[in-house]
């Protein structure tokens, strides 16, 4: 056979065709609410950082990553902080403000031991008795000299407007070559959290760490407008801390001092305040604990000392474009539409889920551990829009989905059972014309007597007596997942274990044979007045190998069965009439139903058949008690034992007989051993 294959152009065609249709069948106003829902995926999947709710989520992140992969170095020799303590307050007896005149002393020994640069991360915002001699140590200092400076306008949380007045006149009056203000402004996020640097805004000197190297070798302009991550280092150990701290009456008293002479010198010294309850951020290791110490906050000096470190390392991370983080969202946006047209089952989905959230929530991690700036980078936004993608696509395709199954009950169900259809819809080629062996249970049912009814009646009620008829039959097959093959008059063919097969196929068949008997009884009885007597449903079971598929033509196809089983279904049902009996089965279905509803009725060979069978009726209502003694009556006359079969027959003719007992029982007087019983 030849292999008719697709060409690109043919397949580009196809798919666009199959886009039309899935358009044509969403409506404009669905395929609206599609692209706009993308839209916003793709919106969340870029500015998570900027929207409530997910900006706390992807701060959170975050500071886990910087917490986990802050670098670990032993004490740096380049910067020293010296600090107020609470021990200092509590010897001078002044703590807002700090006492002024141990900081004079202190900067005069500094002056003297050749650091690179002070940075006096303290406000002068309010005028003090001793400010003459912290003035007079200022204006003595050969040693480059920053002051705290900071305004309303920026930093209302430290200064008032009051306060910055008082400040600029202090600052203006301390003023020299070697001291200069500079900004201690240090910026949080929206939860409160300093993560980088502040920005530079106009009439603000310039910033502390910035101010302290400009004019060093060590100066780097990159960071006069840097906005990125604040580095945060991690030390070694408890005992050997990022940066070495010195109390400042230490230095202040000249006896001591030149014990730290070393500690100072060469490096850039950061005066500022270590108080428990004053100047404290939060930082990305607030929500984790600084995982050598575990400290959670920490002292704003020691910020601004950990910014100075970081400049001097000209430690600038590796960023994303804009455009980057656009594809990224993209890519994602994509990657949620994508499988949400994923035609496959839950595991494959499942399994394709979780290795893109696993990626979502690992790429930034991995990211922030290669020293690539992922502040600002999306996380949890990744999944959310991925989440609204995949929501808003398999909503369309629900909507196609449901569409197309409509299509398949009006069109395709004119021709094919339901199930087929179905079946169908999930995997085209199934409409292949084509046939397969399987095994198959195949019900067959007729009404007795309608064809010399329908004889007797107007043609209308004939039509709708049958179409009543076949409606509740048709039902019952489809509520127990059968596929309805046919409707033969007023005979219904049907068949469990094709397209799809499924363990309980038999249970479920029998219960259906079982339920379309009940149902024609149920059909008897409501007979409108003036019909004459409606006969009974006979129904006929049988388990074994069949051809089925779709046969007929290019023009007209019909999925059905062929073969010896739908044939002996078909013998079963009607040797009914001759046995006396309402549901007969075959032991090869009995055997696989699952039930114990059955009495065995003999073996007998079927019309038009040469292979005995042995057949079993359907009596759910029968006590068991009653089922055994038929079923041990059969054994006895397959072993020949006359004797024990004359007992176990007068044993069940005192119990009370029904017509199909009776019939056995004559039936077993006319053969011997097991001997078949051929129907005329």
């Amino acid at each position: 056979m030849i292999e008719r294959r697709r060409t690109p152009r043919k397949q580009s065609v196809e798919l666009e065709r199959v886009a039309r249709r899935g358009l044509s069948q969403l409506g404009w106003e669905r395929v609206a609410i599609a692209v706009l829902l993308v839209f916003i995926s793709l919106v969340i999947a870029r500015a998570s950082w900027q929207l409530p709710l997910l900006r706390d989520a992807e701060n959170a992140l975050y500071d886990v990553r910087a917490a986990n992969f802050a670098p670990g170095v032993d004490t740096d020799k380049r910067v020293v902080l010296v600090v107020y303590t609470a021990d200092t307050n509590r010897a001078t007896g002044q703590i807002s403000p700090v006492d002024r005149t141990i900081l004079a002393r202190a900067l005069q020994q500094i002056d003297t031991m050749g650091s690179r640069g002070v940075g006096i991360d303290i406000l002068f915002d309010s005028p003090q008795d001793d400010d003459p001699l912290l003035q007079s140590s200022l204006h003595a200092m050969k040693t480059p000299t920053f002051l705290a400076f900071a305004d309303a306008r920026t930093n209302k949380s430290a200064i008032t407007y009051e306060q910055e007045r008082d400040l600029r006149a202090y600052i203006a009056a301390a003023r020299s070559k070697t001291v200069q203000p500079a900004s201690i402004l240090l910026e949080t996020d929206s939860d409160g959290v300093a993560r980088r640097w502040p920005h530079q805004y106009q009439g603000l000197p310039t910033l502390l760490s910035v101010a302290l190297t400009q004019n060093t070798a060590d100066a780097d302009r990159r960071f006069a407008t840097f906005t990125g991550p604040i580095r945060y280092r991690v030390p070694l150990s408890s005992d050997r801390p990022v940066f070495d701290k010195i109390p400042i009456d230490l230095l202040a008293d000249p006896a001591t001092a030149p014990l730290v002479a070393d500690t100072i010198r060469g490096r850039y010294v950061l005066i500022g305040g270590d108080f428990s309850d004053f100047d404290q951020f939060d930082t990305p290791f607030t929500r984790t604990g600084d995982p050598v110490t575990g400290a959670t906050r920490t002292i704003g000096v020691e910020i601004h000392a950990s910014m100075l470190a970081q400049l001097l390392d000209h430690a600038i991370p590796r960023t994303f474009p804009g455009w980057a983080k656009w594809a990224a969202a993209a890519v994602v946006v994509a990657c949620g539409a994508g499988t949400a047209l994923i035609m496959s089952n839950g595991a494959v989905v499942g399994l394709a889920v979780l290795l893109q959230f696993t990626v979502f929530l690992s790429l930034p991690f991995l990211l922030e551990r290669w020293g690539v700036d992922t502040l600002g980078l999306a996380s949890m936004g990744w999944i959310v829009g991925w989440l609204l993608a995949f929501t808003a696509t398999s909503g369309a395709m629900r909507v196609i989905g449901a569409k197309q199954r409509e299509f398949a009950q009006g069109a395709l169900g004119k021709y094919l059972p339901r199930s087929v259809a179905s079946e169908i819809l999930r995997n085209p080629d199934r409409l292949s014309l084509h046939g397969e062996k399987r095994e198959i249970f195949c019900v067959f049912s007729d009404l007795e007597g309608f064809t010399k009814l329908s004889h007797a009646i107007a043609p209308e009620m004939v039509a709708q007596l049958l179409n009543s008829y076949l409606d509740r039959l048709s039902a019952i097959v489809l509520e127990h997942g059968g596929t309805l093959d046919k409707f033969v008059g007023d005979a219904v063919v049907a068949f469990w274990g094709a397209p799809i097969s499924y363990p309980d196929d038999g249970t479920r068949a029998i219960r259906a044979a079982w339920a379309m008997h009940e149902a024609g009884e149920e059909f008897r009885r409501s007979a409108p007045e003036g019909v004459p007597p409606i006969g009974k449903t006979r129904v006929g079971v049988h388990f074994g190998p069949a051809i089925v598929g779709n046969f007929g033509g290019e023009g007209r196809i019909q999925y059905t069965a062929l073969g010896d089983a739908m044939n002996t279904a078909s013998r079963l049902e009607a040797a009914n009439k001759a046995l006396d009996t309402s549901v007969l089965v075959s032991r090869e279905a009995m055997e696989r139903s699952g039930l114990d509803w059955f009495r065995p009725m003999g073996r007998v060979t079927l019309r038009g058949r040469s292979t005995p069978v042995d057949v079993f009726e359907t009596v759910p209502s029968t006590e068991p008690v009653g089922r055994a003694a038929v079923a041990e009556l059969v054994l006895a006359h397959d072993a020949g034992d006359i004797t024990l079969v004359k007992r176990l027959t007068d044993k069940l003719a005192a119990m009370g007989q029904d017509p199909a007992l009776g019939n056995l029982l004559e039936r077993l007087q006319q053969t011997h051993k097991g001997e078949s019983y051929v129907l005329g």
